[in-house]
């Protein structure tokens, strides 16, 4: 009886330790949320499959509530991808909701998120490690890309954000929105109370400016999608509601400043 106690232990104990080293050894962590993304998905894989080429890096995919066969691609693909895991939220509460959602999950040392739509490389989150790991001090160290190739009216519409937050905010932010995001773990441990929309890609952005976190901006490529559909960038409505929502949370961030200031 002893003796298979003994060998319980230690199974018990061996099992503990693998998580444990598997935890410690991940370097990057990338969030990547999918909504009705079924179509993406594959192509998304393919390209992860070319660019993770490290075994100290995981994908986290969010299936982020989606009505479409989104559940069904991903538990078909992901057995040929094991440096991929799924974090399934049931209910869509946003794309902040399901990016910290799959923030809560990763192990990586360094972790952050980009998009599904392939509008933007997934390689981009690995040179974003690259940039990371020449610094002297990556522990506070934000990187971030800077778009190209967008279309005119996009372009206008990024500088008109850009110029009123920084002068709203009193910080400077450009191209709020670019992918990839990426830094490291304790920043994301400093967030409190971060949005569950949108509006998170601000959130993160502004208090890195806030907290004297070095940001790192490099050029992106921003494609045109090849597949499915935008869920915001439909129209000018879809425009100006994205506008009022981030106008709202621009107010609430400078209210909480001026409160914590005081």
């Amino acid at each position: 009886m002893i003796a298979c106690l003994n060998l319980v232990f230690f199974l018990r104990d061996l099992l503990w330790t693998k998580i444990v080293i598997k935890r410690e050894i991940m370097k990057l962590s990338v969030v990547i949320p999918c909504y009705n993304e079924a179509k993406n998905i594959p192509f998304l894989l393919e390209r992860l499959s070319t660019v993770v080429k490290r075994n100290d890096i995981e994908i986290v995919l969010v299936d982020n509530g989606s009505t479409d066969e989104t559940e069904s691609v991903l538990s078909h693909l992901l057995p040929a991808h094991p440096f991929v895991k799924i974090v399934n939220v049931s209910i869509n509460q946003g794309y902040g909701y399901g990016i910290l959602s799959g923030l809560r999950e990763s192990t990586g040392e360094y972790i952050g998120w980009t998009h599904a739509d392939l509008q933007t490389d997934p390689q981009d989150a690995i040179k974003a490690l690259d940039i990371i790991e020449t610094m002297h001090y990556p522990e506070n160290v934000y990187v971030k890309g800077s778009r190209k190739r967008r279309p005119l009216f996009d372009l206008f519409f990024t500088l008109g954000m850009s110029l009123f937050e920084t002068a709203y905010l009193k910080t400077m932010l450009w191209d709020i929105n670019a992918q990839p995001n990426i830094f490291h773990r304790s920043f994301f441990e400093s967030w409190t109370s971060p949005p569950h929309d949108f509006a998170l890609d601000l959130y993160a952005l502004y208090r890195a400016r806030r907290q004297h976190v070095d940001i790192v901006r490099f050029p992106v490529l921003f494609l045109p999608r090849q597949h499915g559909h935008s869920h915001w960038n439909t129209s000018l409505s879809a425009k100006w509601r994205f506008i009022k929502r981030t106008l709202q949370f621009s107010r609430e961030m400078k209210r909480g400043l001026t409160k914590s200031n005081s």
